[in-house]
């Protein structure tokens, strides 16, 4: 009998969502229903990135990204798996602010630079609330006025799929609970969205 590896392992989470061959179906689906609250209409297309980030100088911190990728029109996404606990909330920021640094050449303009995109999918809680899906932006403190649309950071957080009933026919919840390692009879990859 053959055993099912979880998606949630590192390397399995980069065959899915990461490879050139899943790409237009599986990572492209998965990101439109992840951003649906945030952005204006589907992505069409994806191109996949390297996901190394490049270093300033030899004494700058490496970061490897689990899936990067850029849409039509120059939107980069950073999609992460965390299983460990550890998981520091500043390495999503750093990350998104590596990946919107790195558009930027020499002579450039800032208004050439694109909306970075970070959503980290969390085997444990980290945000002090119910929400499995909470969505940062850079906001006025007192007004919540948003200064730039142009770097946005998601956590969703599995255990709290448990904390109260969804509709099943939430294409995200769905997508969640095959990452969560659903029992073998529903780990099905979620239909196509039309």
């Amino acid at each position: 009998m053959t055993e099912l590896l979880e998606p949630s392992v590192d390397f399995v989470f980069k065959q899915i969502f990461g490879s050139e061959e899943n790409k237009d179906e599986v990572l492209l689906n998965f990101l439109n229903e992840a951003l649906r609250e945030t952005e204006p209409k589907p992505f069409v297309s994806l191109t996949l990135l390297n996901p190394q980030l490049d270093k300033n100088a030899l004494t700058d911190k490496q970061a490897i990204l689990d899936v990067r990728a850029q849409n039509e029109d120059g939107k980069q996404v950073n999609l992460e798996i965390q299983v460990s606990n550890k998981f520091e909330p500043k390495r999503s920021l750093y990350y998104a602010a590596k990946m919107y640094e790195e558009q930027l050449g020499e002579g450039q303009f800032y208004k050439s630079l694109k909306k970075v995109i970070s959503i980290n999918i969390l085997t444990f809680n980290q945000i002090a609330n119910d929400r499995f899906h909470n969505i940062y932006h850079l906001r006025e403190d007192h007004t919540g006025e948003l200064l730039l649309d142009d770097i946005e950071i998601h956590f969703m957080e599995l255990p709290k799929l448990n904390l109260k009933p969804h509709k099943m026919d939430d294409r995200l919840v769905n997508w969640l609970m095959f990452i969560d390692s659903a029992p073998k009879e529903q780990r099905m990859l979620p239909k196509r969205v039309c």
